[in-house]
């Protein structure tokens, strides 16, 4: 964890953002799997974490806005425990280690409310997003589930987010760990694209990295040739000369900070000329919006900048046609493009999400186009100096989804589905780094992944 002062000064802040009431923030607890006693590996909810520190399950945090007093309901554990655990750090010293006095009893939680709930005080609590946590608040608040994120703290919910968006020294470093333990994972993968090898070895080969780094993965892997599927979890298949390997993989560190890299490989290690007309395409773009990403500027008109320069490209590939800006204004691009480009990033790989991207991604000057493919923009919002953010274009050719369009005519003044035709198994290519917003404008995060044509194809032939 970092130094007390850290967590004791986050908490100050909250405090001041919050007029009055009480702030309860619940942990996490274990999971089972397939039986009470397996249990899915643990991990601690973020904001908890951002404000307590503690990865451990079963604790609950309550500030008191207006008289400042800060506690941390649980249990300490008992010989049987002991038993299977070995000795353990009491609450009491865990909770001093991130400048906590006071502490209590799990069960205490429950007086703690019903007296604050008696004495018409405000409590506010952020959306569950936990089965159980939404157990737990049905039972401490008696709010049905169902009407729970109805009922969330919106300024606890913006002060939050004011909070987490810009980071802090300590947590950019963290990141830039995970960060390097990203490019391990993605070079070893580079290296395995080999004609014959199964895409499940390659995903567990670098989970096992992540694992041997400190923690998880930062989301699950990401890894196939059939990478025209955006979120392709699927690893069953062989992989083929001819085809490419998409890998969108990140890591955490032992602190929960994620990075989040996507890499398209050609297996073998040779491009086809097709191949390369297409990454190069993806790369300029990812290049145009990394030199655009600076304090002021809104990443909804970066994420239009990138669908202009991949349009331009498929343009002078004869794939689309007619006037660049006039396509990407009617989202002919989103055919090829249909998801945004990209994320805040920070203690979850898609920062604060269970907070409502609404809030996260937006504000009330710049606000979510209904357009698909822009739809899917989780950030356009102006940046800031602090902010981490993904920078991840693509091109695809999905055929149900050219299919769709073909049949029912759409954007047709921008499209030639005669040339798509023979593009129809090409799969496709996303190239993702990891941004940190400066005040001069941006830099990127970690030693950059192999990238360039020629530097994929040299990692992939060793």
């Amino acid at each position: 964890m970092f130094d007390q002062k850290i967590y004791t000064e986050r908490r100050k802040k909250l405090k001041q953002k919050l007029g009055n009431g009480l702030i309860l923030l619940l942990g996490n607890v274990d999971s089972p799997m397939n039986y009470p006693a397996n249990t899915f590996h643990f991990r601690q909810d973020s904001t908890f974490l951002y404000f307590f520190g503690l990865g451990f399950q079963r604790l609950a945090g309550v500030i008191d806005v207006e008289s400042g007093d800060e506690i941390i309901f649980g249990d300490d554990v008992d010989i049987e425990d002991i038993i299977w655990m070995g000795p353990q750090v009491s609450l009491q010293e865990k909770a001093a280690k991130v400048g906590i006095t006071q502490t209590a009893p799990y069960s205490q939680l429950f007086d703690a409310i019903n007296q604050a709930i008696r004495q018409g005080r405000k409590i506010h609590f952020l959306p569950p997003y936990r089965a159980e946590n939404k157990l737990l608040l049905q039972e401490l608040l008696g709010i049905h589930a169902q009407k729970q994120k109805e009922y969330a703290s919106l300024e606890l919910i913006k002060a939050v987010i004011a909070l987490r968006s810009v980071k802090e020294a300590c947590e950019i470093e963290e990141i830039k760990k995970a960060c390097a333990t990203g490019y391990q994972m993605h070079v070893t993968a580079m290296k395995m694209a080999q004609p014959g090898a199964w895409e499940q070895t390659i995903a567990g080969t670098i989970e096992g990295i992540s694992l041997a780094n400190g923690s998880v993965p930062s989301f699950p892997i990401i890894l196939s040739q059939n990478g025209e599927t955006l979120h392709n979890h699927d690893h069953s298949n062989y992989l083929k000369k001819g085809k490419l390997l998409l890998v969108d993989a990140g890591a955490e560190t032992s602190l929960r900070y994620a990075s989040d890299f996507t890499r398209t490989t050609p297996v073998g290690g040779t491009f086809t000329q097709k191949q390369r007309e297409i990454y190069e395409i993806v790369l300029a773009a990812n290049n145009r919006a990394a030199e655009l990403t600076r304090p002021g500027v809104t990443y909804l008109s970066v994420h239009l900048e990138a669908a202009r320069v991949i349009t331009a490209g498929l343009k002078a590939l004869g794939l689309m046609k007619g006037d660049v800006d006039e396509a990407v204004r009617n989202g002919a691009h989103a055919l090829f493009f249909p998801h945004g480009l990209g994320h805040m990033m920070g203690l979850d790989v898609h920062d604060m999400e269970d907070l409502g991207q609404i809030y996260v991604g937006y504000d009330d000057e710049t606000r979510p186009v209904d357009q698909f493919g822009t739809a899917y923009l989780r950030l356009g919002k102006k940046l800031e100096p602090g902010f981490v953010i993904t920078n991840e274009p693509g091109i695809y050719f999905i055929p149900a989804l050219i299919d769709k369009w073909k049949h029912e005519k759409i954007n047709t003044d921008f499209i030639d589905f005669g040339r798509l035709e023979s593009y129809s198994d090409f799969g496709g290519i996303r190239l993702e780094d990891d941004l940190l917003v400066t005040a001069a404008g941006s830099e990127l995060l970690g030693q950059r992944v192999p990238i360039t044509p020629e530097e994929v194809e040299a990692t992939v032939k060793g």
